[in-house]
Order: structure tokens, then C-alpha cells, then sequence
């Protein structure tokens, strides 16, 4: 197999929660150009509809599916409707999460808990509905969407923070007890990405705004697409031997101590 054939996805199955737009959706795009069969879900028909109409537009013939992924009875119907409908499941991101920017002190532990359902507990749910058929096929990639709040804390996101370097820990613990079914399980951390929910912080003159390109080496917020080789590579057999890693894709940003006060 020629070194451009392994991360070929043609003939895949891919299943990418959270979908219809955004990250998800630039991902699953990707995943389209390289050959693989895109499935999607979102919490309402709705937003699925919708989902199906972007895709449409993309040239991308996608099937969606309406599922609570923090609801285990419906996340296992889903999947069996999958295999069913399409096939086993070969690829699976967990995209799909929320954030609640809260004061610590100020947070209920119900807001608490709903971030860790969506972002920690969602991921556990797809990935054990997903890996007894990955098990019987011989092969299967999980690919969890961490953070850099992975890694690092900040004001406001103590529920995102603990659900994500939950996700890292995830992250590892599947590819540790599954690797020997030829699972590879990775994590990818974007940076701060260009999407609809970032618009209002990227305004020219938002404090916000220019803290981000001065923190970030490539002086720049990420674009979806710059995901797009990661997560190809991630679901394709050219990362066979990777395992239980985090790719962060954050311009640089930890990596760098910041520039020196003038």
C-alpha cells in the first residue's frame, strides 16, 4: 500500500456526534473527501434536518439521526440503527459538548453536572456502544475532541476543565484496554477555533481578542479547517501504531510562555 492510500478512508463508516455544524461538521466534510460514509446525530429533527441540508449543499450524502448521547437507550438504538442502515461503525468522534462559563462559586451543581454528562459521560456511553462491534470487525478508531482546557485551567470553565481532562483520561484508558483488538483510541485539542460561538469574542478590539493572537505563536484563531488533517490522519490506517495521544492543535499556544513584558 503506497504511503497516500493509508490515510485513505474509502469504505469507512463514520459516526461524528454533534454534526450539523461547526467543528463536527468540518470534520465529517473531511472525512467525505477522504472516502468514508458519514453519519451524524443532533438532539433534535430539526437540527438534523438542517444538518442534512448543509451536507446536501456540500455534495455530501449523509445520514442523520436524532439521539441524546447522554442517554444510553438511545445512543444503542442508534448505533444498531447504523449497522443496520449503513454498516458497522469503523470510526467514531466524539465531538459533541457544551460549556457553561460560570464563577466557580457561582455554578450549581446541577450546571455542574449537565457539562460533565454531555462532555464526559456522552463520550463513555458512544464509545462502549461502539467497541463490541469494532472488537468482532478487528479494527476501529476512536477519536474523543479534548481541549486545551485538557491541560490547563481557566476563569469561569471549572466544569468544561474537569470534563475535558476527564476526556484525556478516557482518551488513554480505551486505548490501554483495547488496543489489542486493533483499537486505536486519540484525542484532538483544538485551540481556539473560528465558529459561530467564538463570533462575538473575535471582533477587532475585544480584549479577548487580541489576548488570543498575542498568546497564540501562529498570531491567528484557528480555522475548522485546520482540524481537517488531524482528524484524517486519526481515523486512517496511517495512525495504526498511535495510540492514547492527545494532538493538539492550537497554533502553539502551549507550548508558549507568552511574550515578555515591554
Amino acid at each position: 500500500m503506497s504511503i497516500l492510500n493509508t490515510f485513505s478512508l474509502e469504505g469507512k463508516v463514520a459516526l461524528i456526534t454533534g454534526a450539523s455544524y461547526g467543528i463536527g461538521f468540518s470534520i465529517a466534510k473531511s472525512y467525505a473527501e477522504a472516502g468514508a460514509t458519514i453519519c451524524f446525530n443532533d438532539l433534535k429533527q430539526e437540527f438534523v434536518d438542517k444538518g442534512l441540508e448543509a451536507y446536501k449543499e456540500a455534495g455530501i450524502e449523509a445520514h442523520g439521526y436524532v439521539c441524546d448521547v447522554t442517554n444510553e437507550a438511545q445512543v444503542n438504538e442508534m448505533v444498531a440503527k447504523i449497522e443496520a442502515e449503513v454498516g458497522v461503525i469503523d470510526v467514531l468522534v466524539n465531538n459533541a459538548g457544551i460549556i457553561k462559563r460560570i464563577p466557580m462559586v457561582e455554578m450549581s451543581a446541577e450546571d455542574f453536572r449537565s457539562v460533565i454528562d454531555v462532555d464526559l459521560n456522552a463520550p463513555f456511553i458512544v464509545s462502549k456502544a461502539v467497541i463490541p462491534s469494532m472488537i468482532k470487525k478487528g479494527h476501529g478508531k476512536i477519536i474523543n475532541i479534548c481541549s486545551m482546557m485538557s491541560e490547563l485551567g481557566r476563569e469561569t470553565v471549572s466544569a468544561y476543565a474537569a470534563a475535558k481532562g476527564g476526556l484525556k483520561m478516557l482518551t488513554k484508558n480505551i486505548a490501554s484496554e483495547y488496543g489489542e483488538f486493533n483499537i486505536q483510541c486519540n484525542g484532538i485539542g483544538p485551540g481556539y477555533i473560528e465558529t459561530p460561538q467564538t463570533a462575538p469574542l473575535r471582533v477587532k478590539g475585544n480584549p479577548f481578542n487580541d489576548f488570543i493572537i498575542a498568546k497564540t505563536p501562529a498570531a491567528r484563531w484557528g480555522r475548522t479547517d485546520d482540524l481537517a488533517g488531524p482528524a484524517v490522519f486519526l481515523a486512517s490506517d496511517a495512525s495504526d501504531f498511535v495510540n492514547g495521544h492527545i494532538l493538539y492543535v492550537d497554533g502553539g499556544i502551549l507550548a508558549y510562555i507568552g511574550k515578555q513584558p515591554s
